[in-house]
């Protein structure tokens, strides 16, 4: 079974620990079996790569890249600008009417993610 994080590939963060503490990006990759995610511009390592003569995309060389850090150390920001605030995630169970292939409707329930501060649906 594959856990659950409490961030999405897309939504904003910010490093809350660790050597780029205070960076802000977007989630570009989730990795929910080790827990780690891929943040827009933090942590930028550099990789040596070899020339592929298969690959003419590939010359090799030096390449910079983002590599994963744990999603214990981000937190969400939800908002924009002056108003962006940092914040826990949290879920609520909310009604919605689904439609079955035969057209007719029901009702169910689906899980959705609030902003703790906010109590708005993320």
């Amino acid at each position: 079974m594959a856990n659950s994080l409490h961030v999405k590939k897309g939504d904003t963060v910010r490093v809350i620990a660790g050597d780029h503490k205070g960076a802000t990006g977007e989630i570009i990759k989730v990795f929910p079996k080790e827990n780690k995610v891929i943040v827009e511009g933090v942590n930028i390592v550099k990789k040596h790569t070899p020339a592929n003569p298969n690959d003419r995309r590939n010359d090799g060389g030096i390449i910079e890249t983002e590599a994963p850090i744990h999603a214990s150390n981000v937190q969400l920001v939800v908002g924009s600008g002056k108003n962006a605030q940092l914040t826990r995630v949290g879920y609520k169970r909310v009604e919605v009417t689904k439609r079955r292939p035969d057209g007719s409707e029901y009702t169910a329930e689906r899980s959705v993610r609030i902003a703790r501060k906010t109590g708005k649906e993320i």
